[in-house]
């Protein structure tokens, strides 16, 4: 059953590729195998992963083919580099892991593609580049590189550019260290395309692009006395449009909209979001489940989406009282918050994503599930992504989930048989197509839209 929602957007989606990574781990999954962030660049062209290992992969999209009109719309890899790796802090006895926390592409001002990755304390800086040409003809040096003896040269000749197989070359030009105390969570390119904004639990720093050993620090929730901490910094992101726009989030659910305008230091927000609490639904986990995990501004400008663990919510940026409109990721899990705190994936970070019109939202959930709402029709789907329920080509079909007690229907999902091991964590959408990624612990599934696919 194919269920068609609004703007063309139609949920069964056909896999239009996936890879596997790691294939020769099938049956055991090395952790550093496992992938921790999804980015597409500005134009969707490529996709880069980054991986507990501190390995980067970056995929390209194939060109449109006339002998082979389905080919376009599947990525296959374009380069493989090793960003991160593990370090030892020894004034304080910490090992800092290579884990990649998050990627972003910088937009591309010429031949060349820059994006920044980063670790729990390290961004980098990357140069992509292709190379088909190699100069040939020296005059001073062999065909090996060495330097010849200048009393053999007798004549000279102009070196001349000689075509060769594609190189794709990747060479780190910026490293920012030594600037965060606590872990970094997120990193956020700003519109001016000059700067970028890094944050750690407790702080953001504002950084140029061009000067490594400085950067300023615009917010800090640091108590004087760390027992007064009630909070941290889980996320942020720079507004798409106007420069002196940030947003960060809470682990109590709250953000906070911020105008460099305004000061140098942050720490007074221009807007706060949080929504009431209702005295009567509070509990134990309630602070834990409001914790705001991921927070994306819309590509308009006009809307904030955040995920928390249960529900996904669209702010207005004009209406801080309340959001706008408030998506049941996985409500059914509600009755199992108690054995999901022991243990400890009520502490799952998922992160969320705007199609390119931002009239869909999606996120991830467990047993390799993931969720699409559109805003409009203000329907929802379920789908899968797991290698027994895809193959190329393939219509993903809806998938269901019976809550404990409730009545169930052929081919639904009771609650208790949910693979807590297996979630959704990382996705991305193509900025201007339905083409979206997933990451499913050390696989990669990149799924197009059937009705797209079908008109190329």
């Amino acid at each position: 059953m194919c269920c068609q929602l609004a703007n063309g957007l139609c949920v069964c989606f056909s896999l239009s590729s996936y890879f596997f990574l790691y294939p020769h781990v099938p049956l055991w999954v090395s952790a550093a195998d496992i992938i921790s962030t999804v980015e597409f660049n500005h134009t969707g062209e490529l996709l880069a992963t980054g991986d507990k290992g501190g390995r980067v992969v970056i995929f390209q999209r194939e060109p449109e083919s006339k002998t082979e009109p389905f080919s376009q719309g599947e990525y296959n890899v374009y380069s493989t580099f090793q960003s991160h790796e593990p370090e030892f802090d020894y004034l304080k006895s910490l090992e800092i892991e290579e884990k990649i926390n998050k990627i972003r592409w910088l937009p591309q001002q010429n031949a060349a593609h820059f994006l920044l990755s980063t670790n729990d304390k390290t961004i980098k800086l990357w140069k992509v580049s292709e190379r088909d040409k190699r100069p040939e003809g020296y005059n001073l040096k062999d065909e090996e590189g060495r330097i010849k003896d200048i009393s053999t040269v007798t004549s000279l000749q102009v070196p001349v550019l000689k075509p060769m197989d594609l190189m794709v070359e990747v060479s780190p030009r910026r490293v920012f260290a030594n600037a965060h105390t606590y872990h970094v969570n997120s990193i956020s390119v700003n519109s001016d395309y000059e700067t970028y904004m890094s944050a750690d639990d407790l702080r953001i720093n504002l950084w140029h692009l061009d000067i490594t050993d400085r950067s300023f620090n615009i917010v800090d929730i640091k108590p004087a006395n760390m027992e007064d901490l009630t909070e941290v910094i889980t996320a942020a992101e720079f507004h798409p449009h106007h420069c002196n726009l940030f947003v960060y989030s809470s682990s109590k659910g709250t953000l906070r909209l911020c105008d460099m305008r305004e000061a140098a230091l942050c720490d007074k927000h221009s807007k706060l979001f949080e929504e009431p609490e209702d005295p009567s639904a509070r509990s134990f986990f309630s602070e834990i489940i409001s914790s705001v995990s991921d927070v994306k501004f819309s590509h308009s400008g006009r809307y904030l989406l955040t995920r928390d663990y249960l529900t996904a919510k669209v702010w207005d940026l004009n209406m801080e009282s309340k959001p706008l409109e408030t998506y049941q990721v996985h409500d059914y899990l509600r009755s199992k918050l108690c054995s999901l705190y022991e243990n400890d994936c009520i502490f799952d970070k998922f992160e969320c994503a705007w199609n390119g019109t931002d009239s869909v939202i999606m996120t991830g959930a467990y047993n390799n599930f993931f969720r699409m709402f559109d805003r409009n029709t203000k329907r929802d789907v379920t789908l899968e992504a797991s290698r027994e329920s895809s193959k190329p080509r393939a219509v993903l079909k809806p998938r269901r989930v019976c809550a404990a007690g409730g009545k169930r229907r052929k081919d639904d999902i009771s609650v208790d048989s949910l693979d807590f091991t297996k979630k959704i964590l990382h996705t991305a959408w193509h900025p201007n197509e339905n083409i979206i990624a997933i990451a499913a612990t050390n696989n990669l599934y990149i799924f197009q839209d059937k009705l797209n696919s079908e008109m190329h």
